[in-house]
């Protein structure tokens, strides 16, 4: 079955609105021989006459009335899709699927994404609550476009990997625990402890940390969730360590904030396909590179 070009379609439109092929020519820049073509296809193609001719005046039949409405909502369609498409091809919208961890969602995210949306407000940001290894596995199968992770990663195939941020690790302990001025492993490992899941780069730092002491804790609980954490510790249940971003708000007052001896950080990077970014993401990129910490 043969298909129905749309420029007949626009023929016929143009006839019905200006009620003669001479002007339909001029409207669309067509020498009158290919309007009597356009609407002598478009009645093969239909099996009916769609053009009456009465004093002069061209007017739709009743089939060429069916017709016309239904082109005219097809074309505005086609119209609207292409502008769509025009607009994404220029970054001016589109969907950019983002994985992250709790944590950088919670306090480092927003800043970016409020960034986006005074620029951007019609790019729409999907964001997955992922570790960093589900987060490069679906990198690498074309099922995210970027990713947060923690440092160091391997290299991966096809992906660009590049540091962004070092925030230190600090300890967030009951302020009614009068602590030290600076906590070292052999004082925590003594105390009731709320700690990252053994699946997180997080829970892997904090192990090293607490090995270099010689010590190996048992957590009361383990969460991945910091403000879940935050809270627990602001109600005397045990200590955490958890990254203190720069220009984070302070925690509860019921929360003693300590650095580490020795110091501990948390390092953050971009992750995203190696190829040309579209240009949605890359105005994703954008606003996570802006402002930001230089790593160090």
């Amino acid at each position: 079955m043969r298909e129905i070009s749309l420029d007949r379609l626009r023929t016929l439109v143009a006839i019905a609105d200006h009620g003669s092929f001479a002007a339909a020519a001029r409207l669309l820049h067509l020498a009158p021989p290919t309007i009597s073509l356009h609407i002598a296809d478009l009645e093969s193609r239909i099996g009916a006459s769609l053009l009456s001719r009465q004093r002069g005046n061209v007017r739709p039949s009743a089939a060429g009335e069916m017709l016309v409405e239904r082109a005219r909502r097809l074309l505005a369609e086609v119209e609207s899709t292409l502008d769509d498409v025009s607009r994404q091809a220029q970054g001016l919208t589109g969907r950019v699927r983002l994985g992250a961890s709790t944590g950088a969602i919670a306090h480092l995210l927003p800043q970016a994404i409020a960034r986006l949306r005074r620029r951007h407000p019609d790019i729409d940001v999907q964001i997955a609550v992922l570790t960093s290894q589900e987060t490069l596995a679906r990198l690498a199968q074309g099922k995210l476009d970027v990713g947060l992770v923690a440092l160091p990663q391997g290299p991966v195939a096809g992906l660009s990997i590049l540091p962004w941020r070092r925030d230190p690790v600090m300890a967030f302990l009951p302020a009614d625990w009068r602590p030290p001025g600076r906590v070292a492993p052999a004082w925590l490992a003594e105390r009731p402890l709320i700690l990252n899941d053994a699946s997180t780069r997080l829970a892997r730092l904090t192990s090293e940390w607490f090995a270099l002491g010689g010590y190996r804790p048992v957590p009361r609980i383990e969460l991945n969730y910091n403000d879940a954490i935050k809270s627990l510790v602001a109600a005397g249940y045990g200590a955490a360590l958890l990254p203190h971003e720069a220009g984070a708000r302070q925690p509860d007052p019921r929360i003693a904030l300590r650095r580490l001896r020795p110091a501990l950080w948390r390092e953050l990077g971009i992750a995203h396909r190696a190829q040309p970014a579209e240009r949605a993401t890359q105005h994703v990129l954008d606003a996570l590179w802006e402002r930001n910490p230089a790593p160090g």
